[in-house]
């Protein structure tokens, strides 16, 4: 299974506009060719296919209340709970509707009381970080939608020439991710939840790791306050009225806050609430997979070959440890690494050598050189010389001048006399 060359679509970069002019996917790193950045920079996938790829994950779970099938199409949709809030403006002649759209909202029963505008006033969400439509909240969701949730995690279609071996290992772990550890969260006051705790069959299945959902009947005091109920992440405690988010493989004992329903490795709010479960922790689905299974640097795969090469301190499929710049495989020869990815030593000439001073010529990596106030020069007696009378200047004192080297003072005022 392979990845199409898709060129020629798509905004320029949202990171780096002054270097793509659009996006042009390279067809196997999941990344821009032009401007190298990733394709959740260039605002590509549509609010369909995102949906359509949240909706096959949560296909085959007890979340199909969230998914819809259209007719003559069987790929499964997410029905993403879209809210309209609407409030009177008077105005001079007339009242006017101001009309706020959130592209996401937690899809509860009491709307009243448990609003997208409730839920993140009581978060600790930056105003630009709520999902309200065209704005800054709604791309950021998108990004990490595609952070979060990459298609090639749990769709072998999205991947680079998987074998049948390899595809069918991956559809195995993604039926046990599904069965195990992922959920959506349930957003609910906290006085309207009874508190279950984990029955014995499920302590005997992995429930007591948190690796399965918590079942039981131990129902909460009818007394209990919102402020006797602490949030399981900062501990502090719920403020009456407030929601909390619950997590159902977890148990229903055990709360958050709104804004600390995140991942206990990036830190970000699960997107859409969408959670995976493990060992006591939350995490996004990114870093849920990366506590599982080894990842790719080259192409963010999840790695099921039984070969792989590990090089910089990341994980690398054979075929996909190259040069980022031109894709030479890297094996066997010298490679050196810029910003963390590695470049083979021809690119690494080309696009990124450091220029000597003296010959204007580019250094090689592995060879001395002599680095001052960001000039470099050849540590060789014909580079590394007073710019007025060349004398070499290697293992001597000087004076460095806008990239010039000077061997003493009546040298330098010669020179700039």
């Amino acid at each position: 299974m392979g990845l199409g060359h898709e060129e020629g679509f798509g905004a320029p970069c949202l990171k780096c506009k002054e270097k793509c002019e659009g996006f042009e996917l390279h067809y196997w790193r999941k990344i821009c060719r032009n401007c190298k950045c990733g394709q959740e920079e260039h605002d590509i996938p549509s609010s369909s296919e995102e949906d359509r790829k949240v909706g096959k994950l949560l296909e085959d779970t007890k979340y199909t209340t969230l998914i819809a099938k259209l007719k003559n199409d069987n790929i499964p949709l997410y029905k993403r709970n879209v809210m309209i809030l609407t409030s009177p403006v008077p105005a001079k002649k007339n009242i006017t509707i101001d009309t706020v759209t959130y592209e996401w909202a937690p899809p509860v029963q009491n709307q009243t009381l448990v609003s997208p505008t409730h839920i993140f006033s009581c978060s600790s969400q930056e105003l630009e970080k709520q999902p309200v439509a065209v704005s800054e909240g709604a791309q950021y969701r998108k990004k990490q939608l595609a952070k979060q949730l990459p298609a090639h995690d749990q769709d072998p279609s999205k991947c680079h020439e998987l074998s049948p071996s390899e595809v069918r290992h991956m559809e195995q772990f993604v039926k046990k991710y599904k069965r195990e550890a992922l959920g959506v969260g349930d957003v609910k006051l906290p006085g309207d939840v009874e508190v279950r705790a984990p029955d014995e069959n499920n302590l005997k299945n992995g429930g007591g790791r948190g690796t399965s959902s918590a079942v039981g009947t131990m129902e909460r005091s009818p007394n209990q306050k919102a402020s006797q109920y602490s949030c399981y992440r900062c501990k502090l405690n719920m403020k009456e009225g407030d929601p909390a988010v619950y997590a159902e493989r977890a148990g229903y004992d055990k709360l958050w806050h709104p804004g600390c329903f995140v991942c206990c490795t990036c830190g970000e709010l699960l997107v859409d609430m969408i959670y995976f479960w493990k060992n006591g922790n939350l995490y996004c689905g990114r870093h849920y997979c990366d506590s599982e299974r080894p990842r790719c640097a080259g192409c963010d795969e999840l790695i099921f070959s039984n070969e792989y090469t590990l090089a910089e301190g990341q994980n690398w499929h054979l075929k996909h440890f190259c040069c980022f710049d031109c894709d030479c495989v890297l094996a066997g020869i010298t490679y050196i690494t810029v910003n963390d990815k590695p470049v083979c030593k021809s690119c690494y000439m080309k696009n990124h050598a450091v220029i000597c001073q003296g010959c204007h010529n580019a250094i090689d990596p592995e060879v001395q050189r002599v680095s001052y106030n960001n000039f470099n020069w050849h540590a060789k007696r014909e580079c590394f010389l007073c710019s007025c009378c060349s004398k070499c200047l290697i293992g001597q004192k000087f004076i460095s001048m806008e990239g010039m080297l000077f061997c003493s003072v009546a040298c330098k005022e010669k020179m700039m006399s």
